[in-house]
Formats: C-alpha cells, structure tokens, sequence
C-alpha cells in the first residue's frame, strides 16, 4: 500500500491513513509513504538558500514543516489509543504521552541536526552537491514513515519502521538513481518476510534509497510509486495499491469534463500512454516492476476509500466502444523541417534526431512526407537553438501554442471505422498533425491550445 503525499498532509490525513490499513490487516500489508505535502519543496527550497551561503535562512525554511509534524503526534500519538495505556489517568497520561511520542520525537530532534548539519556542508561546497541535494530531501519520507510508523503503534497496529535507504540499493546516479535489482530483492526478502510472517506491517519511505558505498540516494519523478512496485515484486504481493487523492484513472480529466468517469481496467499499455500525453496520476515506468510480475496495481482515493479505484493489469482486453480514456497535453510547439535533401536520401532523419539528442529534447509526435518532417516539443526551452541547428538541414519552421490529444485503448488500431467517428465528430476543427499505427492502443492528433478543451468533451460525448 502507497500512500502519496495528499494522503499524509495533515493529522486528518494519517487518521484516514490508518483506517485504511486497519481494514486490510489480514491482507498483511506493506505500506510505503511518501514526504508529507510541501516538505519536499520545503527542503528544495532550503537547499537552494544554504547553496547562496544563508545558513540559518536555509533552517528557518524547514522549521513550520517540523511542527507541522509535531502536531500529527500530538494528535494521534497519544496514550488514548495506545492499548498498552489502559487504565491510566491523570498526570499518569501525560506521562504516559511523553513515553508513547519519545521515539519520535528523538527522531526529529535527530533530522534537525542532521539537516541544520548537511546544509552547513551546501553552504560551503565541502561535498559534492548532487550527493547533499539527495541526503536532504530524503528526511522527507524518513520522517513521514518514522510518523506514520508511531501513528499505527499508537492506534493498536504492529507497525514496524524499515528504513528504505538500507533495502533498496542502488547505483551512484544521484537524484534519478537506478535500482539493482538483484540485490534489493535479497535485501528486501531478508528484511520483511520475517517480520510479516509475525504479524508486522513494515512502514517505509518511498522514493529513497542507498548506493553499495550506504550514501542516500532517489529515485527521481514518481519514486515513491517506483519503490512501492519494487517491493510489491521483491516480495510477490498479491496487490500495489497506489492511494492517491483521486478515484483511479478517468475517462478524461474531470475539470475539462465534468461527465468523467473512473475507468475499472487498464492495460499497462494504455496507462503508459495515457500517463505520457497528461494523465498524471500513474508514471508508467514507476509500476513496471509490479506489472512484469503480473501483478495487479490497483490506483484508490484515500478520501473515498471504499470506490474501487481503476485496475491496471498486463493485458485489460477491449472496452466496448474501443475507447478507454481521453488525455490531453498543453503548451506544445510544432516544428516543421523541409528540405530536398530528404527526397530518396536515407541518414537525413539520424541527423534530425542527433540535433535532438545533444539539446536533450524530448519529442512527442513525429510525421514524415517525402520532403519533410513535423514533431512535436512540450519543452522550449531549448527551441531558439535547436531551430538554429535544424537550419543547416532545411527550412524550419516553429509553430507554438498547440495541444496533443491522445484517444487510448485496446485494439484502435484494428477498429474499422474508428478514426472516421474521432474526426467526423470533431470536423469543425482544424487538426495539424495526426499519428496513428505507431501504438495499437493510441491515436493521437494536435490541434490549436484554444480548441482542445472542446474537442475533448465532444469526444467524451460522442464516446462514453
């Protein structure tokens, strides 16, 4: 069971946290938890200051986080729910409180001084800073799980607290570490089926980990989801359960339609898509471990525990309109090159995409006649000069302001008929570039930014 940050914001949220796993204790959960809300900007933030030499503005930073998580153990961790405090009352109670938070609060006076510590160290280079930058955004999920892992004492559960920097290993690529593999499934084998086959629920932080030399590392976009799958398969769940602040994956994005509608089954295949061209509640590479274990990822809304939630598993079959969802990308900036040069040559579109390469530019959509080619970018941060080096190839030409709509699901490909229906239903608005056959789940095509939210609830009208 992961829970993001929106699922432990406030006291509130880790109440919900623990009914939640409360009701699933004979399923004899593992439970990953990512920062608290904001606490990870928060030591961003604070990172950058100590890199400008302010030291004690770099402190100020975190300390409203700090409290923000005394307060949940003030709320939660107390001798009230505490079974082993029965019977006791009056000034035995506050004693009694002092004991049950003692942990904790060793644990945040511990971070304090080793974060007021590693910022010491930014503010004068005496590490590399990559390697500072990873150890102390990692107190985020240390302190989330060390609290949620009181919470759960407090309130009757066998929580044990697994620290994530010493299970998953990792090599030395800070900020987007790589696990391996191999080594994580033995220490994470060693470390929790014990302890589960006691009766214990594990509690760790996602999105950390540990290269071989024990120095912290992450794991980069969506690195608590990622952590989750790599146990779900280390260990052979029968379930990842992703909770979120959303009901699954939706037909379309709920503000642009408020027709949209939870899907229950996905293909890994689809989500992937859907999560590439905007639908941000899954990153596709983040649950793979669990997906080529076969097994089943289940995203629910910690706000509404009991909805189902959608199921995204290996192969999800065809819905019975074809269509599963409908995702859409913004701020998308067309670049088209011509030349002569492309007529009957071959090497000219390694050319293009080495230009491509050495910007680091990611590109979307791609679409090729015999003496041109259109892609698409969403980041232009880099387009004066990459327009400047595509020159050399041909007349380029740049066109922002565009949106990629992305209509997924099982068997487009093979549907007579289909693409028809998509454009037929959308004929009064002008489409610049189309991509299909490339995915049989995926037909994607651009239209102006303006357009987009009406070709997507025409869309959703006509399909669902």
């Amino acid at each position: 069971m992961k829970f993001g940050g929106t699922s432990v914001g406030d006291a509130a949220a880790f109440e919900r946290v623990y009914r939640v796993v409360s009701s699933q204790i004979e399923r004899r959960p593992v439970v990953v938890v990512s920062a608290m809300t904001k606490v990870t900007d928060a030591l961003l933030e604070a990172f950058e200051t100590a890199k400008k030499g302010d030291h004690a503005a770099a402190v100020a930073v975190l300390e409203p986080h700090f409290q923000r998580h005394v307060e949940v153990a003030d709320a939660l961790v107390s001798a009230k729910d505490d079974p082993s405090s029965k019977g006791v009352h009056g000034g035995e109670t506050a004693d009694a409180d002092k004991r049950i938070r003692a942990p904790f609060e060793a644990e945040l006076e511990f971070a304090r001084s080793e974060l007021s510590d590693l910022l010491m160290r930014v503010s004068r280079r005496s590490l590399p800073l990559q390697m500072l930058k990873d150890a102390i955004v990692s107190y985020g999920e240390q302190l989330s799980s060390r609290l949620l892992t009181e919470v759960l004492k407090a309130k009757g559960i066998n929580a044990r607290h697994a620290d994530a920097r010493r299970l998953i290993v990792t090599d030395d690529e800070y900020g987007a570490a790589q696990p391996l593999i191999d080594e994580t499934n033995d220490l994470v084998r060693i470390e929790l089926e014990p302890a589960i086959r006691q009766g214990e629920v594990p509690v760790m932080g996602g999105f950390i980990a540990g290269n071989r030399g024990g120095e912290t590392t992450t794991l980069g976009r969506g690195g608590s989801d990622y952590s989750a799958a790599i146990v779900a398969a280390a260990l052979g769940a029968g379930e990842l359960q992703i909770w979120t602040d959303v009901t699954g994956v939706m037909t379309c994005d709920p503000r642009i339609c408020g027709e949209a509608r939870t899907i229950p089954v996905l293909s890994y295949e689809e989500a992937a898509e859907l999560a590439y061209f905007g639908a941000k509640v899954l990153h596709p590479k983040t649950i793979k471990p669990a997906v080529d274990n076969n097994i089943p990822v289940r995203v629910c809304n910690t706000f509404e525990p009991d909805e189902t939630g959608t199921m995204v598993l290996a192969d999800s079959g065809e819905a019975p309109n074809k269509i599963k969802s409908i995702a859409s990308k913004k701020n998308i900036t067309i670049l088209r090159i011509t030349s002569a040069r492309m007529l009957g040559a071959y090497g000219f579109m390694s050319a293009v995409f080495q230009i491509f390469d050495r910007h680091r530019t990611v590109i979307d959509v791609i679409s090729t006649s015999e003496v041109s080619v259109a892609l698409t970018l969403d980041a232009t941060d880099s387009i004066d000069k990459l327009t400047a080096e595509l020159s050399r190839l041909g007349d380029v030409e740049a066109e922002p302001g565009n949106a990629v709509i992305c209509v997924v699901g099982e068997g487009l490909r093979a549907s007579t008929g289909l693409a028809s229906t998509v454009f037929s239903t959308i004929r009064d608005v002008n489409v610049s570039l189309i991509s299909h056959g490339a995915s049989s789940v995926n037909l994607t095509f651009v239209v102006k930014e303006n357009d987009a939210p009406d070709v997507i609830r025409k869309l959703h009208n006509e399909f669902f």
